[in-house]
Formats: structure tokens, sequence, C-alpha cells
């Protein structure tokens, strides 16, 4: 399905959706329809009992998201009052994006900057090609990331890596990502969308529940203590608990066969 007028793109199959920024003749760069397609992207995602998992792509070879759309610059963030309105109408998107419930693959393809950097980091494993290109522009055109942006850069790279990469604005390839953690794992281009695939579809293939609880316990265990969600965790382990996907799983090793679980 396309969103956006196309510029975003939908798709399901065997469990997986699939996100596609769709600007190839800007390499992605993300407008602010754009960010709005994304956000009714992943409600439909998120409201879709098929929908185990979601990855997230760039269409072409040439990049995963290359940032913001310069263009829109001028009209729409041309001064900190500008900037203001333009965060209230993308509010949404990121708002959707930072608190989607199923787990999230980023499969990097070419650029990934500024803004298409902070789009992969928001999502939960990052499997990038080894001519994917990782940066954090802003300082080059005078512009600044955000407290969201540096948290999660600090949080995955470590400190002395954001410092390097916000300072300077450079680039660093795929195997460099890969050493600071920037990324989960970096593969060749040719083999990028099987890997992907296959780690989509064994997270498919698992107990929804206990895959959702899990997202729950880590995302809040990144969190200071006195902001973590304590009931909410307890809920959601009780859940698992008591479900009859936990009973199925039981049964299922010990009569050596694969579980069929329901999310219930």
């Amino acid at each position: 399905m396309e969103y956006a007028n196309g510029k975003m793109l939908a798709e399901i199959v065997d469990g997986v959706g699939t996100a596609t920024f769709n600007q190839p003749e800007k390499r992605n760069a993300i407008s602010v329809a754009m960010w709005a397609g994304l956000a009714e992207i992943l409600d439909a995602f998120a409201a879709d009992p098929a929908v185990k998992v979601v990855v997230l792509t760039g269409a072409g070879p040439k990049a995963f998201v290359s940032g913001a759309d310069i263009s829109e610059f001028d009209s729409m963030r041309g001064d900190a009052d500008a900037q203001q309105e333009y965060d209230r109408q993308t509010s949404g998107g990121r708002a959707k994006l930072a608190g989607f419930g199923k787990p999230m693959i980023a499969r990097i393809e070419g650029y990934c900057l500024g803004g298409g950097l902070n789009i992969a980091m928001q999502a939960d494993m990052r499997i990038a090609a080894d001519t994917a290109i990782f940066g954090a522009p802003a300082a080059k055109i005078g512009n600044v990331y955000g407290l969201e942006m540096a948290r999660k850069l600090v949080s995955l790279a470590g400190a002395a890596h954001t410092r390097m990469m916000l300072y300077t604005g450079s680039q660093i390839n795929a195997a460099m990502a890969e050493r600071i953690g920037l990324v989960n794992q970096v593969v060749p281009a040719a083999a990028l969308t099987e890997t992907v695939m296959a780690m989509a579809r064994s997270i498919a293939d698992n107990a929804p529940l206990s895959v959702a609880a899990h997202k729950k316990v880590i995302n809040e265990a990144l969190k200071d203590p006195g902001d973590r969600d304590v009931p909410g965790i307890q809920a959601a382990v009780k859940a698992c608990m008591d479900s009859s996907d936990y009973r199925e799983g039981r049964a299922a090793f010990m009569q050596k066969r694969r579980p069929a679980f329901t999310g219930s």
C-alpha cells in the first residue's frame, strides 16, 4: 500500500510488515508528509495481529534515509520558531516510532545520515550492508540534534564516539559502525535482504507476548530507575506466565515439535 503520495510504502508478508522510505531520487530524505505516512503505517501494523515484526528500509541501494528533506529547511526550519512548528508537525510520526510495541529491524543499505540515523536507532536491531555509510552532519550546516537523538547515540556507541560523530560531522563506514556498537551486524549487500528477513521470521515464529514483554523490559531497563514502569513490567511478565502460549511452549519442548503460538 502507498502512503504520503507514494513516498512511503507498506507491505505484509509472512508476519513481517515492511515500511519503505520511497524517495530514492533524494536518497530517501524524509519529508514532513513522509513522517505522517510513517505514522499511518505504524498504526496499521500495530493494529494488525498478523504483523509480528516490522522492518524499516529505504528504496534502492543508495540510501536507507539520508536525513531530513533539506528542500523543506528554508520554508519549515528557517529559524528556532519554524523549527518548533516542524517538530510539532513531525511529532506524531516520531512518537509512533519511539513507542512502537512490536519488534523492529532497520535494514540499512547506503547512506544512513542525520535524521535517518535517528530513525534507525529507534529500531530494536540494525542490520547493515557492508557498503552502508553512517553520519550525523548537523554541525556542517549549523544545525543541532536534540536530546532524544543524543541519548540514543550515547546508549549505543558511547559518549566518546558520539562526541566524535557530532562534533566533526564526519561519516563512518559499516565496519566502524559495527565495531562501536551502532549496528548489530554487517553483511555483504547481496545478502542483506536474506539476512534481515531470516531474522524477522525467526522473531515472528516466537511467542508474541514473550517478545513484547522482552521489548518492554529492555526499554524500561534503559531508563533511570525512578522513571521505570515497574508495574507494567510485572503485568507483562504475569501475562506471559499465565498465557496459553507458555503452556504450548512447554508442551512442544517436551514433545520435540515446533510450538504453535497464538499470542494468547
